[in-house]
């Protein structure tokens, strides 16, 4: 049997998109007032990658992603999605937007090797975590450039998304060696 370690803290990130600049800021604020205040902030990306989410949030979503300044315990993800999901439904409650679902929240973590994200959707190549939450590898940190897998998402196999995550695991990196666990 291998040593048990003590958690390894990650740095929580969450992917958000809309076709609405207030819902996002509605979400940011919504999500710093849980979970502290933001150490990185991307710029609004255009999702061209994919039409899938039209029906429901409408043409024209732009995607950002938001880094917290606290890092946080991984075995934490769950609940994390389970948060973000009663916000999205809390924006929808608001009324403010024309769309059934006006905000997308996916939160996740980035280690020194890895990107993961939370989602409700299983897949062959997600685990169970708990709650009807699923954990996947998206990305992995390998010869100094993040790869995807077969099953990563196209917008995250984009640069201007991998620049943002270099910037996060180097915010990561810089945390964990002024706070070794």
């Amino acid at each position: 049997m291998g040593d048990l370690k003590p958690p390894r803290f990650v740095l929580r990130i969450v992917a958000a998109f809309s076709r609405h600049d207030e819902a996002l800021e509605w979400g940011k604020s919504a999500l710093i007032s849980q979970w502290g205040p933001i150490a990185l902030e991307s710029p609004h990306f255009d999702l061209v990658e994919t039409n899938y989410y039209d029906n429901e949030m409408g043409p024209g979503l732009k995607k950002c992603f938001w880094a917290f300044a606290e890092l946080a315990d991984s075995s934490l993800l769950a609940d994390w999605k389970l948060q973000s999901n009663d916000l999205e439904v809390e924006c929808q409650q608001l009324g403010r937007w024309p769309e059934s679902r006006p905000l997308n929240l996916d939160p996740g973590y980035i280690t020194e090797a890895k990107l993961v994200l939370a989602t409700t959707k299983d897949r062959s190549h997600r685990i169970y975590l708990r709650d009807g939450i699923f954990a996947e590898v998206t990305l992995q940190y390998h010869q100094k450039r993040w790869t995807g897998a077969q099953w990563t998402y196209p917008d995250y196999q984009r640069a201007d998304f991998q620049a943002f995550f270099d910037e996060c695991r180097g915010y990561l990196r810089q945390q964990l060696r002024q706070n070794p666990a």
